[in-house]
């Protein structure tokens, strides 16, 4: 695949347990140029795991010394040997930052500290950095052979869960930060959550400019509009604009979930496209397929959801999109290595697209 600044670049996304010279291979293998890291341990083996009420992703790490200068570089040196370049980071640990979503007495403590990783960031090469600014994170998803020929998948079910269940205190963004905590955690206003993401921006972006990286910011997963008795921000995609405008910023971007957009109650993915890409607001995509919209969808193989994902490309390359796609997690088929073809067969479907497009074939998918 030809790669330049003008193209739009194949890329994987690799979680912190498969940061290893194995799978570095198997993405330059499979066509990709650039990589999506995860550093906080919110998987362990399963991608997206099960939670409930019950369950969450574990214990956070806190002051990881993977976010350290020498460490990043060691990474991104790491990728670069094998024609690789990390492109972004995805997530801050929530036992780093929850007194920055609580408002906490710990907030101007914690602040420092992820300014510092952003500045780490920008020195290692890594011109992007993925969050989610959210209380209860990625939550309630099940798995279930919901993908073609009874495929793994990961998929929501409102009717399935108690989608009410109030968030224990110690534990933030689905994850636990302090186990001798009792109760839960404090009602909040959505006003109030907006007002939290404003004075995080103000304080972030300045230093996101200065060391070169865009804060990228993931919408709510799943997308309702509250959960587990807090607000979400961005769970219709207007709201992206809201975001955006709340702070001018060229870097204030965001990583634009197209499954994620899909599954909204007025998600139109298309229109999405055009309004955020025209306005070169969308620092890398997650290029992933689903079928049905909240409260019931199902995460679905590349190539047979409701999203037209040759379409969607097009609308990204029309607009001048130059970054990176990962397809950011897939149905996992039935043999020794699930997760490894799965994502071959979502990156050989996506290299063929972009393949596509730089033929100039693709103003005949629009």
């Amino acid at each position: 695949m030809q790669n330049s600044a003008n193209t739009i670049k194949l890329g994987l996304g690799l979680y912190r347990h498969m940061l290893t010279p194995q799978n570095f291979a198997f993405a330059r293998q499979c066509g990709c140029t650039h990589l999506v890291v995860h550093l906080a341990n919110y998987y362990k083996q399963q991608i997206v795991a099960a939670t409930n009420q019950h369950s969450n992703y574990g214990t956070a790490l806190k002051n990881d010394p993977i976010w350290e200068k020498d460490n990043l570089l060691a990474l991104q040196k790491m990728a670069r040997e094998y024609g690789l370049e990390i492109y972004a980071i995805e997530n801050f640990s929530p036992a780093d930052w929850y007194d920055v979503l609580l408002d906490g007495p710990k907030r101007a403590q914690q602040m420092e500290y992820l300014k510092q990783i952003i500045r780490n960031t920008g020195a290692a090469g890594i011109p992007a950095f993925g969050y989610n600014f959210s209380f209860a994170g990625v939550w309630g998803h099940s798995k279930k052979q919901a993908a073609r020929g009874g495929a793994k998948s990961t998929c929501f079910n409102a009717a399935e869960i108690d989608t009410s269940a109030p968030i224990p205190a110690g534990q933030i963004w689905n994850m636990t930060y302090d186990d001798t905590l009792t109760g839960w955690q404090p009602l909040i206003t959505k006003a109030e959550l907006w007002n939290r993401l404003e004075r995080f921006l103000q304080e972030m972006l300045p230093v996101a400019e200065q060391a070169g990286v865009e804060l990228a910011l993931h919408p709510d997963d799943p997308p309702m509009e509250t959960l587990r008795q807090t607000p979400r921000l961005v769970y219709q995609p207007g709201y992206y604009q809201k975001v955006i405008d709340l702070v001018k910023s060229p870097a204030n971007k965001l990583d634009f979930c197209m499954g994620s957009i899909q599954e909204m109650a007025e998600g139109d993915i298309y229109s999405a496209i055009e309004q955020y890409a025209k306005q070169q607001k969308i620092s890398y995509v997650h290029f992933r397929n689903v079928r049905g919209k909240v409260p019931h969808y199902d995460e679905v193989f590349v190539d047979e959801g409701d999203i037209d994902m040759l379409r969607a490309l097009a609308l990204l390359q029309k607009h001048g999109f130059n970054g990176v796609i990962v397809p950011d997690h897939t149905p996992e088929p039935d043999c020794d290595a699930p997760w490894h073809a799965g994502m071959a067969f979502a990156l050989g479907y996506m290299q063929a697209a972009l393949q596509m497009l730089q033929k100039g074939l693709g103003s005949s998918l629009l």
